[in-house]
């Protein structure tokens, strides 16, 4: 296991304070606030651990209501909306300075037999003939050297690899609103349900409304031809999955208008099957010197 992995591991195990009640620290991100696939990440960490084993995520709900401050702790209130016989519901609130920064609807059944159908797998490349995330980004001399080194520290616990150019490395002109990436995490991990849907949601808030730039032919926050951040993110969870194994993150997005753009993907596991969906919407929004 990489260090920035086990880092990652230990800023996701959330400190237990009062029944119902977590607290958790923040890390370094691309931009100057907490990173928002952390906050869904603990926040549904907080959820699990007043949930049975045998009850995994089925699905997420949240919505982004203040920017985080990475320099002070979070806190996570848990309230335990319902215990079912098949279906357990949390709601979860992170608040910051007094304030709530955040909120999660998370719900979780106990395993049953059903109908089983799913769309097919879209065509993708080998993962492993695919360049590292290092190498694309030391290639791109247009970009700022030290914005490199916080998206490498940002994302260096996740080996994340394109599929094509992401939207900072060509940019100028509009291309189709398509993305692709697969990702796994850089090291194994335990085998615990929620641990892999926990570091899949970390993961799913960090290219997801890259499509949505690719449209216009912007590079996105690492070149500041946009300014925005997540609105909400909803998740749903149909198969099991290991995040420490390859996953096909295939993104797209259908409508970009007043100052949003809406992201919604697939991750399919590397034999194909269908794992997960993903629906955010984001602020996008042109710098004002451009208006």
């Amino acid at each position: 296991m990489s260090q920035a992995l086990q880092e990652l591991l230990d800023l996701l195990d959330l400190e237990q304070i009062e029944e119902n009640i977590f607290r958790g620290s923040s890390r370094s991100a691309v931009v100057p606030r907490v990173f928002g696939g952390q906050v869904a990440a603990q926040a549904l960490v907080a959820a699990g651990r007043t949930v049975p084993e045998d009850r995994p995520a089925h699905s997420l709900h949240a919505y982004f209501l203040r920017l985080g401050d990475p320099g002070a702790p979070i806190v996570y209130t848990v309230d335990r909306i319902r215990d079912g016989r098949s279906f357990t519901t949390r709601r979860v609130v992170a608040v910051q300075h007094g304030k709530p920064i955040f909120h999660l609807s998370a719900s979780f059944q106990t395993y049953e037999e059903g109908l089983d159908h799913q769309d097919p797998m879209p065509a993708s490349p080998d993962p492993d003939a695919l360049p590292t995330s290092e190498e694309r980004l030391r290639g791109y001399a247009h970009l700022d050297p030290e914005v490199v080194d916080r998206f490498l520290e940002a994302r260096a616990a996740v080996d994340l690899r394109y599929v094509d150019e992401p939207p900072y490395g060509r940019f100028g002109e509009p291309r189709e609103p398509h993305s692709q990436v697969w990702f796994r995490t850089n090291g194994k991990l335990a085998d615990d349900p929620l641990l892999h849907v926990v570091l899949a949601t970390y993961v799913s808030d960090m290219t997801l409304l890259d499509s949505v730039l690719l449209a216009h032919g912007r590079g996105g926050w690492a070149v500041g031809d946009v300014v925005g951040a997540s609105l909400d993110h909803a998740m749903w969870f149909h198969r099991p999955f290991r995040a420490d194994e390859w996953l096909l993150y295939d993104q797209q997005s259908p409508s970009a208008h007043g100052g949003r753009g809406l992201g919604q993907a697939r991750i399919y596991t590397q034999d194909g099957r269908l794992a997960v969906s993903v629906i955010q919407e984001g602020v996008v929004r042109v710098p004002r010197e451009e208006d």
